[in-house]
């Protein structure tokens, strides 16, 4: 048993360990996950969710048209960028670097965000299976010792038509 015991990962060892001592092995990973993101992470995580919003494309767009507008018809012969525009095109590639990184940035918190819940997924599912098979055997204790008594009681009833069966003869 002890080497079984040494085989298995630290989270079945939790999870069995739950199932003996009745406790919960569910929680909120999320409250665990934010509660440990630094200030970095945190913005990291709010230009992500801004930078790929209908608010954002649409934002950055009108600020895209206003630009060639300004610059195509409005100042005509004064224009501080003419096509092909190679200052918007300075500021769309700044803007591309520096939210690349932010959004990758972003993006490996929440692959670990997802492994976490697939950790914790795992153990919450094995201990279900656990709780099932232990029910189950419950269970089938249970139905074993009723088909007992239920064969008792048949033997008794037959033993009670017999003897009727007999007395019948008798009588005839």
């Amino acid at each position: 048993m002890k080497r079984e015991w040494e085989n298995l990962t630290e989270q079945e060892r939790r999870v069995i360990t739950s199932l003996i001592n009745r406790e919960n092995v569910s929680y909120d990973t999320n409250t665990e996950f934010d509660g440990e993101r630094t200030f970095g992470e945190k913005i990291a995580d709010k230009v992500a969710a801004f930078g790929g919003s209908w608010t954002f494309i649409i934002i950055f767009s009108g600020i895209l048209v206003a630009w060639v507008l300004l610059n195509s018809f409005i100042l005509l012969s004064r224009a501080f960028d003419p096509f092909p525009y190679i200052l918007l095109n300075l500021f769309l590639s700044m803007t591309a670097a520096l939210q690349a990184p932010i959004i990758m940035m972003s993006q490996n918190r929440q692959s670990a965000r997802d492994r976490l819940d697939a950790a914790h997924d795992y153990e919450v599912n094995l201990k279900a299976e656990l709780e099932i098979r232990t029910l189950q055997e419950k269970i089938d204790i249970v139905l074993s010792h009723d088909w007992k008594e239920m064969v008792k009681t048949q033997q008794k009833q037959i033993e009670m038509l017999k003897e009727i069966l007999d007395s019948n003869r008798r009588e005839d």
